[in-house]
């Protein structure tokens, strides 16, 4: 198996969900909704959920979220799962996006792999490094 790395870019829409859990003592947990839509080596759909947590530190949060992808990788029909695990401490960031294992489905399945997310001048763009 051979590493393949695309880029493209994205458009998410987030909306608050209702959610079981209410922050306290000055923290503040959300739950939303994740529809985005890729473009270039990957042309998909996604959907999913987002589980947030911000302090009462500016800049100092978590948020974990799963959503799963389904449309086209470089040529090849199937969907995966992504999984998110993010940090902010003070304002230094950090993001772990992984394919779920065994996630992967009709072309696409033993897919295998990361991505990570820029955003520049406002539009978000996507680095995904995969093995299938």
């Amino acid at each position: 198996m051979t590493t393949k790395q695309i880029t493209g870019e994205f458009t998410v829409t987030l909306a608050p969900l209702e959610g079981y859990a209410h922050g306290q003592q000055g923290v503040n947990l959300g739950r939303m909704s994740i529809d985005k839509q890729f473009t270039g080596g990957l042309t998909a759909t996604s959907q999913g959920e987002m589980l947030s947590a911000m302090t009462p530190t500016q800049g100092s949060a978590g948020y974990v979220a799963i959503e799963q992808v389904i449309g086209e990788l470089d040529g090849l029909q199937g969907g995966f799962v992504l999984q998110h695990f993010g940090t902010m401490d003070k304002g230094q960031d950090s993001l772990i996006l992984n394919v779920v294992p065994d996630s992967g489905t009709a072309e696409l399945q033993g897919l295998t792999g990361s991505m990570k997310i820029r955003i520049e001048q406002g539009i978000h763009h996507y680095d995904f490094e995969y093995m299938l």
